[in-house]
């Protein structure tokens, strides 16, 4: 793990992340992602409702993981994510897995892009910029918590 100051989410496996045998399930991850990026939004000073209230969404355009162990059933895990410089309209995360002994189980690296829906679902439009909340959130991001 390259970043020094990661946001951390801490997390236990409950049965309902798992598929029958115990093993966490390949959808959990997402939405763990998911949370983990939602609560370092908000830490940062920017919760995910205000933009989404004025009509902002930040989709998913790229998603990879890397599994390299398996989480099971009652394991803890910290999920540790890094944002990294924006390239061009991609806001990219970078976020690890890590068992309660220090391994890394699995990597994953997501891309997001900023839309605008407040036209209407239909009228969606990219932004090449970002607003002024958004834009000072991701810069706390990318330094990483205090």
């Amino acid at each position: 793990m390259s970043d020094p100051r990661p946001w951390i989410l801490r997390r236990r496996v409950l049965p309902q992340h798992t598929d029958h045998a115990g093993v966490m399930w390949h959808g959990s991850y997402l939405a763990w992602l998911e949370e983990a990026r939602v609560e370092a939004l908000a830490a940062a000073g920017l919760d995910y409702s205000v933009l989404s209230a004025r009509g902002l969404e930040l989709p998913v355009v790229s998603l990879a993981i890397d599994y390299r162990q398996a989480l099971l059933h009652g394991d803890l895990v910290e999920l540790r994510s890094a944002v990294e410089p924006r390239r061009g309209v991609k806001l990219p995360w970078r976020s690890w897995f890590v068992r309660h002994d220090g391994t890394v189980a699995a990597e994953a690296r997501v891309e997001l892009v900023l839309v605008d829906l407040s036209a209407g679902p239909d009228q969606r439009r990219l932004l090449r910029r970002l607003p002024d909340d958004l834009a000072t959130a991701v810069e706390a991001l990318t330094r990483g918590p205090h």
